[in-house]
């Protein structure tokens, strides 16, 4: 009798983890009230900032026509969600425009609640300037922020601070970019990345000694490139993405 018990509630506790995965991953921005913070305002959505007078507007809500698959023709597949929102869906994307020199860009996202998921699975996504030097997107709420947590320049450098709020919560990147200066088909000053998370700076005046971060799309260093969105097979989601060329 004893063993059949035990049984029945090794199979009862199997269940319900499986209840529970199914409920995360039909609606991974659901219910964060049983996850534990270290302030109540890591629960609030960082404000949304306008795009200002001069910006090129990349992601407004309603319109995905900004960008292409990798392939640069094909129409994403990305799913546009209430509230302005677009879900990875289909394979990363990258925009039509390309960039070079100095500009400043603000994406806004946020990661899916997956408590089941561990390390690199849970919320994994990334911001590539120029297509080459990423920003890496994670839930990586309350951890001691390594060069692939979020915020990481990914395998270059890791974030001053943990500026990271929960899951399932509304953030912001503002990302100020200087492209690699290259004389006489030499380069004479690396890529420079600063970056804000939620306002909080957590680069400053970051030399990138590489010209391609890991799965970077690669290219010409020397040349303009895209804004890159990776998907990384999870439904990470994205609004209001604007960027502004400075001189």
């Amino acid at each position: 009798m004893l063993a059949r018990s035990l049984s029945y509630a090794g199979c009862l506790a199997t269940l319900l983890f499986a209840v529970a995965i199914a409920q995360e991953k039909s609606n991974p921005y659901g219910d964060i009230s049983d996850l534990k913070v270290a302030k109540p305002e890591d629960k609030k959505d960082v404000a949304s900032t306008p795009p200002p007078k001069g910006a090129i507007v990349l992601f407004d809500g309603k319109s995905t026509d900004q960008w292409v698959q990798l392939d640069g023709k094909t129409p994403i597949t990305w799913e546009l969600k209430p509230g302005g929102a677009m879900q990875i869906k289909g394979g990363g994307i990258k925009s039509k425009k390309t960039f070079d020199g100095h500009f400043k860009l603000h994406v806004e996202f946020r990661v899916p609640y997956q408590p089941n998921d561990k390390g690199q699975g849970r919320g994994n996504s990334g911001v590539y300037s120029q297509g080459r030097y990423e920003v890496q997107i994670l839930d990586s709420y309350g951890l001691d922020s390594q060069d692939n947590d979020c915020g990481g320049i990914y395998k270059v450098a890791k974030p001053l601070v943990n500026a990271c709020k929960a899951p399932a919560v509304w953030q912001s990147y503002d990302i100020d970019f200087h492209a690699p200066i290259f004389k006489d088909g030499k380069k004479v000053k690396p890529a420079i990345i600063s970056v804000l998370q939620n306002g909080v700076p957590i680069h400053k005046n970051v030399e990138i000694p590489i010209d391609n971060t890991v799965s970077g799309l690669g290219g010409d260093p020397s040349t303009p490139g895209p804004i890159h969105l990776q998907d990384h097979g999870n439904p990470v989601q994205y609004r209001n993405i604007w960027i502004v060329p400075e001189d």
